[in-house]
């Protein structure tokens, strides 16, 4: 499969995919989730663009080919995603969001409705009274964390990732470690998950039922972290959600399922979300 190339904008690097003539569509944006990178997106990117949308996916600071930020937190993530909004002088979008890209996006959707015109949720929560992971635990505790971050091997990050999924390959793998090239970069993986408080989102209650924006889920019957029940609490207090879940996949659900999951998508914005 043809590679998308790197863009940089603002200290950001991205991919994207650009329809082959002018279109009316609203583009998507594509925030992926830990420890993952714009790579993910790679299927769903240019099937977007024939289906003429355009289509783009920012890694954020600290992930894949962009520099870490002078500070990793879920706060300055939510800044990044509007300042490559901005610099791509993007208008409405379309905002795709997986697993932590979820806590980072949505956020950002609901602080900027007006530059959201759908939605369309992954494998991830966004609910103030739901508990972390016992990896994201370990993470937020001190010494813990960094015993874990700093002892990380290459080849421990694909055991790691592959007990939660059977679609990671070795280009996705080495793609996706680049968010551990470094101590900084490590440092800013620590510094994610002990900024991530849930109470800290109990201002948006209510906030995705308010904006009620056309939305599709997407996920994986198998997720162990994000389990199908977060999938059907989206679904009853987004007003006309709809929900595809693939019975053979996991948490990573763009890597189990790359065919389905796009596909879903594609049908999705061709009925829901056509024109500007």
């Amino acid at each position: 499969m043809p590679q998308l190339a790197v863009k940089h904008a603002d200290g950001i690097a991205y991919r994207e995919s650009e329809p082959s003539k002018v279109s009316d569509c609203w583009p998507a944006v594509c925030i992926h989730g830990w420890p993952q990178s714009s790579y993910m997106w790679r299927h769903l990117l240019p099937a977007l663009a024939s289906a003429g949308r355009r289509a783009l996916a920012p890694d954020l600071p600290g992930f894949g080919d962009s520099p870490p930020d002078s500070s990793g937190t879920f706060e300055r993530h939510v800044e990044a995603v509007e300042r490559f909004h901005r610099q791509l002088e993007l208008d409405r979008v379309v905002l795709v969001v997986h697993d932590t890209g979820g806590l980072i996006g949505l956020r950002w959707a609901c602080d900027h409705p007006d530059a959201v015109c759908g939605l369309v949720i992954t494998n991830t929560g966004f609910f103030p009274d739901i508990e972390w992971i016992e990896i994201a635990k370990t993470m937020r505790t001190p010494v813990q964390g960094e015993a874990l971050v700093d002892s990380l091997s290459r080849a421990g990050f694909a055991t790691l990732l592959g007990e939660a999924s059977y679609g990671f390959d070795e280009r996705a793998l080495d793609e996706y470690w680049k968010g551990f090239a470094d101590e900084v970069r490590r440092q800013g993986h620590l510094e994610l998950y002990r900024s991530g408080d849930f109470e800290k989102l109990a201002p948006y209650e209510s906030c995705l039922t308010h904006l009620a924006l056309p939305t599709l889920l997407v996920w994986g019957a198998h997720d162990q972290f994000a389990t199908p029940k977060m999938a059907e609490r989206f679904h009853d207090e987004i007003p006309d959600s709809e929900l595809r879940v693939f019975d053979d996949a996991g948490h990573f659900v763009w890597e189990d399922e790359p065919n389905g999951t796009t596909e879903a998508v594609i049908e999705f914005l061709a009925r829901r979300i056509r024109v500007r």
